[in-house]
């Protein structure tokens, strides 16, 4: 029996048949929701996205590239810009620079944006200091990126990054509109991280009983973080008005909960870890059966699991260290309390992000037993006069005898 490395299991064509039929019927259904979902909450109409004008009436955006660094000064500092856009273009005109701005560094070379008000002419300094160019450094992290996944991964690479640009195409035409128009936000974050999942995992890992069996996995990892972040942030009272950004949202949409659109986040920001334990552990499992197909299932499950508490082990505290990273400037203004520690942790910033990374943990945690369980269910042993094949040992044989001649 050979192995199979292209995402189905090396079954006989009736068990591949059994298996798919058994795989449809659990699939099926979620995608008809998943669809229903979306056609219900598409966002219909005009939505409020870009309806916030960036700068004020008559005022404009330009770009320019640093000639000459002035100097700082408590109040900041000033710089001389050679403007490339508006009707200044080619201009040099000083502007002024936030203090927080020049003592992170500022020199010549530095592409910036600069906000533009017609009615400071008088006061010789209607350029402002608005944000840094940051185009090029970013397209070109990109590129690496893309050249790097592609050189490793290849063909399946390329297809792992079309699922995440559908995925992020998900985000931006469906999740942020519909929450902006007011549907409830458990519901868009559910429907939202179902589509994502079919697209994602079967753009990069392909349509095969491998992969459904992964998705199978993700999905209950993802209906206990949803379950889970219910109650959590229910019991635990977290608003969600903790960061200014909060406070904006508020004030555009008095319909929105803060609280329902942290639980939102919740639930989307696992997706990431879950698709990875997920995908590997169903892979964990099939090499496993390939390697010895003649494998009991309860031993499968246990030698899989070995791998899956590997998985579990890492990906706790990268979870943890991912919102420590995050965070850390919150972090530090907290601890610059006099306060106990366990007071600083219940803090609402920080106690919404202890939340966030334990609901995803748990979701993340069960998730794993639950694919290597599919997985070690859909396999089918192999006859035990084919076992010598893979590796064991077969029944022994006698070799036949070697032939005797008679010496003359």
């Amino acid at each position: 029996m050979s192995h199979h490395h292209s995402g189905e299991l090396p079954l006989n064509p009736a068990e591949a048949r059994r298996v798919r039929a058994i795989l449809a019927a659990l699939v099926l259904p979620l995608l008809v929701a998943t669809v229903v979902g979306l056609v219900a909450l598409w966002p219909r109409g005009e939505t409020p996205i870009g309806s916030v004008p960036l700068a004020g009436t008559g005022m404009t955006i330009e770009a320019g590239e640093v000639v000459e660094v002035l100097g700082a000064d408590g109040d900041g500092g000033q710089v001389r810009v050679e403007l490339s856009t508006g009707t200044g273009a080619g201009q040099v005109v000083p502007v002024q620079v936030p203090p927080e701005i020049m003592a992170n560094g500022m020199g010549v070379g530095d592409e910036l944006r600069l906000m533009f008000s017609p009615d400071a002419m008088g006061t010789g300094s209607p350029y402002v200091f608005w944000d840094f160019e940051r185009s090029s450094p970013v397209w070109i992290l990109v590129a690496i990126y893309a050249a790097v996944v592609l050189a490793v991964a290849r063909w399946r690479g390329l297809a792992a990054m079309a699922g995440l640009g559908t995925s992020l195409a998900v985000i931006l035409l469906f999740v942020l509109p519909a929450l902006m128009l007011g549907h409830p936000p458990l519901l868009v974050a559910l429907v939202g991280s179902g589509a994502m999942l079919f697209l994602s995992l079967y753009l990069a890992h392909g349509v095969s009983i491998r992969t459904t069996t992964a998705l199978l996995g993700t999905f209950v990892g993802l209906a206990v973080t949803a379950t889970l972040g219910v109650w959590g942030t229910g019991s635990a009272n977290l608003t969600g008005a903790g960061s200014d950004q909060s406070l904006i949202l508020a004030a555009q949409f008095p319909h929105l909960s803060l609280a329902d659109l942290l639980l939102c986040g919740i639930v989307i920001a696992g997706l990431g870890a879950l698709n990875d334990v997920t995908i590997t552990q169903a892979s964990a499992v099939w090499e496993l059966h390939a390697a010895n197909p003649a494998l009991p299932r309860r031993r499968l499950f246990g030698q899989g699991m070995r791998i899956g508490r590997d998985h579990i082990a890492s990906t706790v505290y990268t979870l943890a260290f991912a919102y420590v990273g995050t965070a850390l400037p919150v972090l530090m203004v907290a601890s610059l309390m006099d306060r106990a520690l366990l007071d600083t942790l219940m803090a609402g910033e920080i106690a919404e992000e202890i939340v966030r990374t334990l609901v995803s943990s748990v979701g993340l945690v069960l998730a794993i037993p639950v694919t290597t369980a599919i997985a070690a269910l859909l396999v089918s042993r192999a006859p035990a006069r084919d076992r010598h094949r893979d590796g064991e040992i077969g029944p022994v044989r006698p070799s036949p005898a070697p032939p005797v001649t008679m010496a003359r």
